[in-house]
């Protein structure tokens, strides 16, 4: 192969380098177009009250568009344009801190300067109110460069993995799931190959280790998963190195993922490497804030969604004779029962003992899913007309809003499970116990009826393991999202 080819293949198989590149000059657009406006606003508000200016206001707005690109390099020293093509869940609530961050060193750094060169007047109120507008355009904008990203074709990411075992087909399985993600599973490398799971669709194994580099060529693969394989440790090592010549985005399933969250640490020791898993630094008074947080959020939607409660009771009635309340015993935080209290959306007459054996069904990692690819229990034989539509749009769990003010439960931490449920438990499940149980959570946001039952309760665990009150906010933010595009409901 000539020289020219075998670069213009690599610039054509560069990691990320379309997701990268397309993400990244979008951003920069939303960026640039966000600071403008804002600047814009704030200008004919209150540009009439700042101090006097030896520039017109259009001479001071040309001014400021003029330094836009010193914005981009400051939100690039930020790394708010690095992670879209690395970070398969990356959203614009993971730069939100970074947003306000440049909002603020920006602005003020902007006023200190204009006002010592005296280019430009600016006073308190403009200063302020164009820091206040930056963050919320240029966070929209990012929002709505990501979702445009995401229709383009060049956001894809052909993907293999390495290793066709349980761990490698579990992940498998989650990318096929999460189309959100962006990437397409081309198939596995692996020389001994465990059965594939009937769910993996036309999944295949391509091939070996040995024959990985031509398969990442053929295939125009840009993200290579090395999961466990059968390989040795030299030969995955081997593997690996000969993928960096290939400039592809490589995933490693690090060992012990199982007890890995997301606010882990990498150092060293004399070059190797560490994952540091951090122990809990709660604030003392996080929980009080948390407490605070229930109070405020569930008083203030109690009182938003009042008028919904009359016509949900009319309606539930309507539909089957019985309570229009559900109440059932659950475990709470540290495992004591209390009950919660949720909109009736079954008929009284329906059979519970299908949910106990479905959810021993669901323990196991091998367990298929249903119809529509969703780890849930089909029960449209015992749902009502208007329970269905409950159950699709979360309504059902309003009344959880009561449990929240009562205390026995949370606005986010894990579902309040059933009592015979635990008798499924791994000893390491009853951790998620250690925090107060709650109306949404990482598993609802992350897998919802995707995940099997031992994968939810995992989730939980993780939560529990890395709960702080930012996550919680992210948690609620990401919520009426998924409620909205009712991933998971049947």
């Amino acid at each position: 192969m000539l020289a020219g080819e075998d670069m213009s293949q690599k610039r054509r198989w560069s990691a990320g380098s379309k997701r990268g590149e397309l993400v990244r000059r979008r951003l920069i657009i939303a960026d640039a177009v966000g600071l403008a406006l804002a600047f814009l606003v704030a200008q004919l508000l209150f540009g009439h009250t700042s101090t006097p200016s030896r520039l017109s206001p259009t001479e001071s707005y040309l001014f400021f568009v003029a330094t836009i690109p010193g914005w981009v390099v400051l939100a690039k020293l930020y790394q708010l344009y690095d992670h879209d093509d690395e970070r398969t869940d990356h959203s614009t609530l993971d730069d939100v801190v970074g947003v306000f961050h440049l909002a603020t060193v920006g602005a003020w750094l902007g006023a200190v300067v204009t006002w010592a060169s005296g280019a430009a007047g600016l006073g308190m109120t403009k200063i302020v109110t164009f820091w206040a507008l930056a963050i919320v355009f240029i966070t929209s904008g990012r929002a709505l460069a990501r979702a445009l990203s995401r229709r383009s074709p060049a956001y894809v990411q052909n993907a293999v993995i390495v290793g066709a075992g349980d761990v490698g087909q579990l992940v498998a399985r989650k990318l096929l799931q999460h189309r959100e993600y962006g990437v397409r599973v081309v198939g596995f490398v692996d020389d001994e190959p465990k059965a594939l799971r009937a769910d993996l669709g036309e999944v295949s194994v391509l091939g070996g280790p040995s024959e990985l580099d031509e398969l990442v060529r053929r295939h125009g693969v840009e993200r290579v998963v090395v999961a466990f394989s059968q390989g040795s440790h030299e030969q995955t090592l081997d593997v690996i190195r000969r993928l960096k010549k290939l400039d592809v985005q490589i995933d490693i399933v690090p060992r012990l993922f199982e007890v890995i969250g997301p606010h882990v640490d990498v150092h060293t020791v004399e070059g190797v490497a560490l994952v540091a898993l951090p122990a809990a630094k709660r604030f003392p008074g996080s929980r009080a804030i948390k407490r605070g947080m229930d109070i405020a959020g569930a008083l203030t939607l109690l009182v938003l969604t009042a008028p919904l409660y009359a016509y949900f009771v009319w309606r539930i009635r309507r539909d089957s004779p019985g309570p229009a309340l559900f109440r059932q015993t659950r475990l709470g935080e540290h495992g004591v029962p209390f009950t919660v209290l949720k909109f009736r959306t079954m008929r009284l007459d329906a059979d519970q003992s299908m949910h106990k054996e479905f959810i021993k069904q669901m323990m196991s990692s091998s367990a298929l899913p249903a119809e529509g690819g969703l780890y849930k229990l089909n029960r449209d034989d015992a749902v009502t007309p208007f329970g269905r539509f409950l159950r699709k749009t979360s309504l059902d769990e309003l009344p959880n809003l009561i449990n929240v003010l009562r205390g026995e439960m949370s606005l986010v931490g894990p579902r309040p499970c059933l009592e015979y449920e635990t008798e499924h438990f791994q000893p390491h499940h009853f951790e998620r116990f250690d925090v107060p149980q709650g109306i949404t959570g990482l598993w609802q946001v992350a897998a919802r009826a995707h995940a099997t039952f031992g994968e939810a309760l995992d989730l939980d665990v993780l939560y529990a393991r890395s709960w702080s009150l930012l996550l919680d906010l992210k948690l609620l933010l990401r919520t009426p999202l998924h409620v909205l595009r009712r991933e998971g409901t049947v």
